[in-house]
């Protein structure tokens, strides 16, 4: 699993801890944390000791994965404000089709 080395690091040099500290701490190897903190690797127990003894969320440690979907990534904000405004010119329409036919019934 891939999580942020910087993160993982800060925190332990917030709290003023050694790497072993931390290890202890986790219940894991000196030689995990120091994978960790150098290449952002852990497995999923390393990870939920570590957002356990820092007392994070683990979203606050991972690393999340860019979108891989073609279709995701070849949609631009522009095609959303095209499609926010045609939506809203729509409702406005019928909205205001509903009330005349409201009024002329009245």
């Amino acid at each position: 699993m891939e999580v942020n080395p910087v993160a993982i690091k800060a925190l332990r040099q917030e709290k003023g801890w050694t790497q072993q500290h931390l290890a202890d701490a986790c219940a894991i190897s000196l030689r995990t944390v120091q994978r960790v903190e150098k290449q952002g690797s852990a497995s999923n127990d390393t990870l939920l000791g570590l957002c356990a003894v820092f007392g994070v969320e683990q979203k606050r440690l991972l690393i999340l994965p860019e979108p891989t979907d073609p279709q995701i990534q070849a949609t631009s904000p522009y095609q959303h404000w095209i499609l926010l405004l045609c939506t809203t010119f729509i409702g406005g329409c019928i909205g205001a089709l509903i009330m005349y036919l409201v009024l002329q019934s009245a």
